[in-house]
């Protein structure tokens, strides 16, 4: 009997095993249908219509390149989302995956660069050069859900200056849940107009450390009572515990960034919610609203 038992057990075992190894696999190939392959650097940035920069309307770089993990959906959602925001607050707005556009005359005519879920290695030496100096002598960065959401970074100052916090992993069980997100800073553009929490449906993001330690601003965190913090049926723990910010702010430099992990969805862009957060982020950053930024990022 003890010895059937025994058998019994290590043959459940197997099955989990493989079927663990399967849902790995068939994760990894629905991954690699929406990753592209090496990296392409352009060299010749488009065209930018004479009036960005140049008629007195606030302007808005939206950038939406991907070589790592691409959001099919989410890219066109939001950009429809920030099209509406802009034709609403008569902002200026270019659209573009060229990293070429990242070039010293190109950016000084942009108040606030958007990173609608760019991932991977998208920039040249010169390009990277080109962002960092722009946003350190004042220019502002807003950036949502995939632009932080890569493993590793080949370049360090993105992932520690302009983000802010390492993605560390996403939920998977299931992907995704629907939590309570509560505010926790009222005054900021992005999140003053917003109840004190609003229910969201998301993948969420976790991160190796809470930002709030190197000084950021927090302007929403997650509640983790509200949702299975955990990947992989519970195999990885991805729980950050009672501080888990989700929206977040800081200086770098002269510069201000505001980075969001909400936006995995399609559906995200559409709730009323998001959208304010998101007027209200551009906003700050474009300088146009929320006074001074006062809160610099420290090293990590």
């Amino acid at each position: 009997m003890i010895g059937r038992m025994g058998r019994s057990a290590r043959i459940a075992g197997a099955i989990v095993l493989v079927l663990a190894a399967s849902a790995a696999l068939l994760a990894y190939l629905g991954y690699r249908q929406v990753v592209g392959g090496d990296p392409i650097f352009e060299t010749d940035p488009p065209p930018l219509p004479a009036w960005i920069g140049s008629d007195g309307r606030p302007a808005v770089l939206v950038f939406s390149k991907t070589s790592g993990y691409r959001h099919v959906e989410a890219i066109p959602a939001c950009r429809a989302a920030l099209e509406e925001i802009a034709g609403r607050r008569g902002w200026a707005l270019f659209a573009t995956e060229n990293g070429a556009t990242f070039r010293p005359d190109y950016l000084e005519r942009f108040d606030a660069v958007f990173f609608n879920n760019v991932s991977g290695d998208v920039f040249t030496p010169e390009q990277r050069a080109a962002l960092r100096a722009w946003v350190e002598v004042g220019g502002g960065f807003v950036g949502v859900h995939g632009s932080g959401g890569d493993f590793a970074y080949d370049w360090r100052w993105y992932v520690e200056q302009l983000i802010g916090a390492q993605f560390a992993g996403h939920v998977m069980t299931p992907q995704f849940q629907t939590a309570t997100v509560r505010v926790a800073d009222r005054e900021h553009p992005a999140t003053r107009d917003l109840a004190p929490s609003w229910e969201h449906h998301e993948e969420w993001y976790s991160f190796e450390a809470s930002p709030r330690r190197r000084g950021v601003r927090v302007l929403a965190t997650v509640d983790e009572s509200t949702y299975d913090p955990s990947a992989w049926w519970g195999w990885q723990d991805l729980s950050m515990g009672d501080d888990h910010p989700v929206i977040w702010s800081h200086c770098v430099g002269r510069g201000r960034s505001l980075y969001s992990a909400l936006g995995h969805q399609a559906a995200a862009y559409a709730s009323p919610e998001y959208r304010r957060v998101l007027e209200g982020a551009i906003a700050w950053a474009a300088g146009l609203e929320g006074g001074a930024c006062t809160h610099p990022i420290a090293a990590p």
